[in-house]
C-alpha cells in the first residue's frame, strides 16, 4: 500500500464479529423464568397433597384447570370403629325396670360389645328428659359416640374431656321407647361409614 500509510511486518490485525451478549442475556433470563415457573408450579403439587381446609380445595382447583388429577389425602379419613369395638355401658334413667337389660341384650345382638348394665346415677336418674344419652371421652366424640348413635337417631351425644378410657355410656332417657329399628340402624351405619373423602373429591376434585 503506497502513499503514507505503509503496512510492515507479517501480522495483520484480525476482524472478529462482535459478541452476541444480548442473546446471552436474554437466554439466561429465559432459563431464570423458567425455573421459576416450575419451582412455582412444584409448591402448588405439594400444597394439594399437604394441605387442608381452604387452601388445599383451592390448590387442587388450580392443579385441575392445568390438567393435573389430584387424588384425595388418605390422612383426611377418619376410620370409624365397628360395632365389636366399642364397648357400650347401658343404664337405665327412668323409672321404669328392665329397660338397661333389654338395650344392652339388643345392642350385644347388633354386634356391640356390652360393659355395666344397671341403673343411672344421681347425676342422670331421672334427669334425661330425650330418648338417651351418649356419653364418652373427648377422643370418642367423632369416632364411637357417632356410630353408636345409628342405634338411637334421637339420643344427644355428649363428651367428657375429663373422663378415661374407650368405653361409652347409653343412659336410657324418660323419652325412649326403642332402639332405631335396625334396618334403619344399619342403613345408617352404613352411611356413615362411607367415605366423605368421595364426596368431597366430586366437588373440589378433577
Amino acid at each position: 500500500m503506497g502513499g503514507q500509510y505503509r503496512i510492515t511486518g507479517d501480522k495483520y490485525p484480525r476482524m472478529r464479529p462482535p459478541r452476541r451478549r444480548g442473546r446471552l442475556v436474554v437466554v439466561g433470563i429465559v432459563s431464570v423464568a423458567v425455573l421459576g415457573v416450575a419451582g412455582w408450579g412444584t409448591l402448588q403439587l405439594v400444597d394439594v397433597f399437604t394441605g387442608t381446609g381452604d387452601k388445599a380445595a383451592a390448590n387442587t382447583k388450580a392443579a385441575c384447570a392445568q390438567g393435573i388429577k389430584v387424588k384425595p389425602s388418605a390422612a383426611a379419613a377418619v376410620v370409624l370403629p365397628k360395632p365389636a369395638q366399642i364397648t357400650v355401658n347401658v343404664f337405665n334413667a327412668t323409672p321404669r325396670s328392665g329397660l338397661a337389660k333389654q338395650t344392652a341384650d339388643e345392642l350385644a345382638k347388633r354386634g356391640f360389645h356390652i360393659g355395666e348394665v344397671g341403673n343411672a346415677s344421681k347425676e342422670f336418674d331421672k334427669k334425661v328428659a330425650g330418648t338417651g344419652l351418649l356419653l364418652g371421652p373427648a377422643s370418642s366424640l367423632k369416632t364411637s359416640l357417632p356410630v353408636l348413635g345409628t342405634q338411637l337417631a334421637a339420643a344427644e351425644l355428649r363428651a367428657d374431656a375429663a373422663r378415661k378410657g374407650t368405653a361409652v355410656d347409653l343412659v336410657i332417657g324418660t323419652a325412649f321407647k326403642q332402639l332405631t329399628a335396625k334396618p334403619d340402624a344399619d342403613k345408617a351405619l352404613a352411611a356413615l361409614n362411607a367415605p366423605e373423602q368421595a364426596a368431597a373429591t366430586k366437588k373440589n376434585g378433577c
